[in-house]
């Protein structure tokens, strides 16, 4: 029998969690005047999966799309009020996690996310400070559910699936 060597945690909707059920965009309009069914439909639909495969920038499909949806918006200040939103902790579960650290297990975190966004969250929200690694969409080339995502994180952490457990809403290695 194995040792479990590593927790394999999701972010959103696991670590980073919404109050609001709209989710980081629920005042966007208000706050910012950007609608957010034109930016579900002009950005996020077109463009959002070749951005969170590493394929494309963010602030280079963003900017173009803002500049005729919301002309007096920024992508930098979209991304800014987007990350502050949507960086909101489950103390709870980072305590829970804390303590099986403490137990010697590796915790390491899987997520769709583009470049912008990962670093933000490790860096600025400071899960760096309480995970050992980040694996995420855009730096791997391949996004959850994909069987290759999944193999990317193996192949990066040396750790076979018997070694890892993820604890999400994609659950792959058990």
């Amino acid at each position: 029998m194995m040792l479990l060597k590593a927790l394999i945690v999701d972010v959103d909707g696991v670590v980073v969690v919404h109050s609001d059920p709209l989710g980081w965009s629920g005042t966007l309009e208000a706050d910012l005047g950007v609608s957010p069914a034109r930016l579900q439909s002009e950005f996020f639909r077109p463009h959002w999966n070749d951005i969170i495969l590493g394929r494309a920038g963010l602030h280079e499909r963003l900017g173009p799309v803002l500049a005729v949806i919301a002309p007096d918006v920024t992508s930098h200040q979209l991304t800014e009020y987007w990350f502050r939103n949507d960086s909101q902790l489950d103390h709870q579960l980072l305590g829970d996690l804390a303590e099986v650290r403490t137990e010697g297990v590796a915790l390491h975190l899987a997520t769709v996310q583009e470049h912008q966004r990962a670093c933000y969250l490790w860096n600025v929200v400071g899960l760096s400070r309480r995970f050992d690694a980040i694996h995420y969409s855009a730096d791997l080339g391949w996004a959850k559910p994909s069987p290759e995502f999944f193999a990317a994180i193996e192949a990066r952490t040396g750790l076979a699936p018997p070694e890892l457990s993820l604890a999400g809403k994609d659950v792959r290695f058990l």
